[in-house]
C-alpha cells in the first residue's frame, strides 16, 4: 500500500498551487493526510459516501471523491476551497490513483524480480507476470551483485537505483540485507566490455560517494528474462570464488575465473588428498607472509627472477634467498616450471579448504 506521507506530498503540492485545501480519508474514514485547516468530515459521512453508488458528492461547501485502486474505493478526497474546487479535486484524484498504479507497479516489479533471481517461479508464470508488468521477455540482461563491507543502508541502495534511473529496463533489488542487485538490460552490440565498464562506475562511485567498500560479481549476459537466475547464480559463485583465490581484486566476472572455478567445485575430501600428496605431512598452514607476496608476483612475472627482483625493489639474491627458503619448507622449487604450477594450485586447494571451514 502506498504510503501516507507520499499522499500528503501530493497534495501539499497541489495545494501551493491552487490554494485549495484538501484531506484524504482511508477506506475506514481515518484522516491520513491533510493540509491547511480544512474542518474534518463526520466518518459516518464519509463510509456512507464509501458506500454509495456516487464516485463525488458534495457536503458542506466541500466536495468528496472517490479514489480507486484496482476498481476498489480506498480513499476519499476532501477538496474545499473558493474557485475551481471540483475541477482541481478530480485532477488530484487522477494524479493520486496514477501514485497508487505507479507504486503497486512497482512493488510487483520487486516481487516478480526477487522471485525470478531465487528461482522461486514455474516458467509459465515468469512469461506471464512478465507481460502483466510489461517487462520484455526477450532481451539481452545480465545481473551484477553489489557486496558492501557493511550491512547495506537505504542510502546505499537508493544511490544504486539512482545510477541506474535513466537506464530503461534496468532494476535494483536485494534479496538479503548485505547485497544489492542489479539486472542491467544491454543494449544491441553491448557485451561484457560494457559490462565492466558498469562495473568500474559501480565500484569507483560507491566507493567515493558512499565511502563503503565494495566488490562487485557479474554473471552470464541471457538472452530470455528467465535465464536470470542462473546469472544471478553465477554472481555469486563469482563473489565466493573471488574472495577465496582474487583477494586483490574489486571486480570478478564469471566468465574470467580461471583455475578458481575448478577448485571451487571440488568436493573438500578430494581437496584434502590433493594436499597430502603435495605436502605430505608438512602442510603450510601459514607461509610467511613476506614469502607468499614474493611467489605471487614471481608468478605474476611468469617465473622471472630479473623483473620480479626489480618490482620489488630488492637485490636479486634476496629473491632467491626467498624462494630457496620457500623449497625448504615445501619441497617445491618454484623456478621449475611443474614446481611452479603445483604450488599455485595448492595453495589455491588450502585457501579453499580454509574458506570452507569458516563458512
Amino acid at each position: 500500500m502506498i504510503s501516507n506521507q507520499i499522499i500528503y506530498n501530493c497534495i501539499r503540492e497541489a495545494n501551493e498551487i491552487s490554494k485549495v485545501e484538501f484531506i484524504v480519508y482511508d477506506c475506514i474514514g481515518n484522516n491520513i493526510a491533510q493540509t491547511g485547516k480544512a474542518e474534518l468530515i463526520e466518518k459516518k459521512v464519509i463510509l456512507s459516501f464509501l458506500q454509495s453508488g456516487a464516485d463525488t458528492q458534495e457536503v458542506e461547501g466541500a466536495f468528496l471523491f472517490k479514489v480507486y485502486e484496482e476498481k476498489q474505493a480506498n480513499y476519499v478526497l476532501l477538496s474545499k476551497g473558493e474557485a475551481d474546487t471540483f475541477l482541481v479535486g478530480k485532477l488530484i484524484v487522477s494524479q493520486l490513483q496514477s501514485l497508487i498504479t505507479a507504486y503497486k507497479e512497482k512493488v510487483d516489479r520487486n516481487s516478480f524480480y526477487q522471485n525470478l533471481l531465487l528461482d522461486n517461479l514455474l516458467l509459465v508464470d515468469i512469461y506471464n507476470r512478465a507481460q502483466k508488468l510489461h517487462i520484455e521477455v526477450v532481451k539481452p540482461r545480465c545481473v551484477f551483485v553489489i557486496e558492501t563491507d557493511m550491512v547495506t543502508d537505504v542510502g546505499v541502495t537508493e544511490m544504486v537505483k539512482e545510477l541506474f534511473y535513466n537506464r530503461k529496463g534496468d532494476f535494483v533489488t536485494s534479496v538479503n540485507e548485505k547485497n544489492i542487485i542489479v539486472v542491467k538490460v544491454l543494449e544491441e552490440n553491448e557485451g561484457y566490455e560494457e559490462l565492466e565498464v558498469t562495473a568500474r562506475m559501480l565500484v569507483d562511485t560507491l566507493n567515493a560517494e558512499a565511502m563503503t567498500n565494495v566488490r562487485v560479481a557479474y554473471g552470464t549476459i541471457v538472452n530470455e528474462i528467465k535465464g536470470l537466475s542462473k546469472s544471478y547464480k553465477e554472481a555469486n559463485m563469482a563473489l565466493d570464488v573471488g574472495k577465496i583465490f582474487y583477494v586483490e581484486k574489486k571486480i570478478i566476472s564469471y566468465i574470467t575465473l580461471g583455475i578458481g572455478r575448478l577448485i571451487y567445485q571440488l568436493p573438500v575430501n578430494l581437496c584434502q588428498m590433493y594436499v597430502d600428496e603435495i605436502f605430505g605431512e608438512n602442510v603450510p598452514d601459514e607461509i610467511d607472509e613476506e614469502i607468499l607476496s614474493t611467489v605471487n608476483k614471481f608468478f605474476d612475472n611468469n617465473l622471472n627472477v630479473s623483473e620480479t627482483s626489480r618490482q620489488l625493489f630488492i637485490h636479486r639474491n634476496t629473491l632467491i634467498y626467498r624462494i630457496e627458503k620457500l623449497q625448504k619448507a615445501t619441497g617445491l622449487d618454484v623456478r621449475v616450471f611443474d614446481d611452479a604450477l603445483t604450488l599455485k594450485i595448492a595453495l589455491m586447494v588450502v585457501n579453499y579448504m580454509k574458506y570452507m571451514e569458516e563458512t
